[in-house]
């Protein structure tokens, strides 16, 4: 088939006439199929449901002797630390393990800092309008944060190789206002880039205008790999303290795509003079964490080693629906020339971009014949994709099936919006 742009207004017409045809048979159906967000299945669940049972009547105690039923223990038990130590390629008194969401460890992150600063610092709420940096596309949780405490978001290019960092120097450097800036450094969502080592190293040599300017590093899918061997990036935490910069970054991951993501484990990482800090305002904040779901993941996994192991079981279940994904975009899109797509060799996501001006057309359609998606935009500061072109598609949730049916409605939906796109430059160009 020729491609879109080479086509005439007549033959974009009846090209029009036959996608709504056949559009038409796909709302007939009444499906209802998510793809909303980077959900777990229930196939990967269910390889971790050994957690449930892992723990004994008598088996309630951890290394160090903490009676895990009880309270204390407010910074993690010492072999889940060690776990996370060792996976992030840090010490354990450089982590600090907490529930089951990273988003929640972040989300009081920014709160304390905007009431009290950040260690040695002024609260942020106190210093006039405060800025993040905010590569996009990007996460719309880290985005919906910054709303919350109505911190104004600037928009930053990301590419193959991670941000633009001629624009993050230029700005960080320049506006003492700039207090933080957001990253997903592997498999970043929803792109699935890796930061490269040159961009890794230049985020621990910035030197912000700021003294409490903070790298928000949310390394949520350091260990979900897809291919057969890990992708490694440099340690960004040693790599700030080669650069005089030893309290600039924290660093989060967690558990909730390992094990269970309702009940599941995550952590804080940072500078030993940080996490003192943050310990200092847990001693305030609760009296201590689950420390069985803890204890029970510590058992279950046993070390690094184990986690890595496991993410083996989840890659082979998840492997086969990003090809999918990825064969049908290509076979059914890849000659037209209306769309991109990125082919992630780990994480959760595959970032699709259409024709500048069609994303909420193509959601709205898919919407129409039972497909739900992460809203167009979405991964834009408040929503607003300037191009109007960046869609996330989630493919882990689904059954391959039901992802089969979901993928083919999506392809009929963007051949339509597309058409629909060119037919009205075609006819507006003929009235001009």
């Amino acid at each position: 088939m020729k491609q879109y742009s080479q086509m005439s207004a007549a033959e974009l017409s009846a090209l029009k006439q036959e996608l709504e045809e056949a559009f038409l048979k796909h709302k007939e159906k009444g499906k209802k199929l998510n793809m909303t967000r980077g959900v777990p299945s229930d196939e990967q669940l269910s390889i971790c449901n050994g957690i449930l049972t892992c723990l004994s009547a008598d088996d309630y105690k951890a290394l160090n002797g903490t009676d895990c039923r009880n309270y204390g223990g407010i910074d993690g038990i010492p072999e889940l630390k060690k776990i996370f130590a060792d996976l992030l390629d840090l010490t354990p008194d450089e982590v600090i393990v907490g529930g089951n969401s990273s988003l929640a460890l972040m989300f009081d992150n920014v709160a304390v800092n905007m009431t009290h600063g950040v260690r040695d610092g002024k609260p942020w709420q106190t210093q006039g309008q405060i800025k993040f940096l905010c590569p996009s596309p990007g996460y719309d949780r880290h985005f919906t944060i910054c709303d919350y405490f109505h911190i104004d978001m600037i928009p930053v290019a990301i590419g193959n190789d991670g941000p633009d960092m001629d624009e993050i120097e230029k700005l960080v450097s320049s506006d003492p206002m700039i207090k933080g800036i957001w990253c997903v450094p592997k498999f970043s969502n929803p792109t699935g880039i890796v930061y490269c080592d040159k961009t890794v190293k230049r985020f621990a040599n910035l030197k912000p205008a700021a003294n409490d300017f903070r790298i928000y590093w949310d390394n949520a899918y350091a260990f979900h790999d897809l291919g057969n061997t890990n992708i490694t990036i440099p340690n960004i935490i040693r790599l700030c303290e080669e650069a005089g910069n030893p309290n600039m970054v924290y660093q989060f991951a967690s558990f909730s795509k390992v094990s269970f993501a309702g009940a599941s484990v995550s952590c804080i990482a940072s500078s030993k003079s940080n996490c003192e800090y943050i310990r200092k305002r847990l001693t305030v904040q609760t009296i201590g964490p689950d420390k069985l779901n803890q204890l029970r993941h510590a058992r279950f996994f046993k070390d690094a080693a184990g986690v890595m192991a496991h993410m083996e079981k989840h890659a082979d279940i998840l492997r086969p629906k990003f090809k999918l994904v990825s064969d049908t975009l290509q076979s059914e899109l890849g000659s037209l020339g209306i769309a991109e797509w990125t082919r992630p060799s780990g994480g959760y996501f595959v970032s699709f971009d259409s024709l500048d001006g069609c994303a909420k057309r193509i959601a709205a359609l898919c919407t129409q014949a039972g497909v739900s998606l992460t809203p167009a935009g979405a991964t834009f500061p408040k929503g607003n994709d300037p191009k109007d072109r960046n869609i996330r598609i989630a493919p882990t949730c689904p059954p391959l099936d039901e992802l089969k049916e979901a993928m083919e409605i999506f392809c009929a939906a963007v051949k339509l919006a597309s058409a629909e796109r060119f037919l009205s430059e075609k006819q507006g160009n003929q009235s001009n």
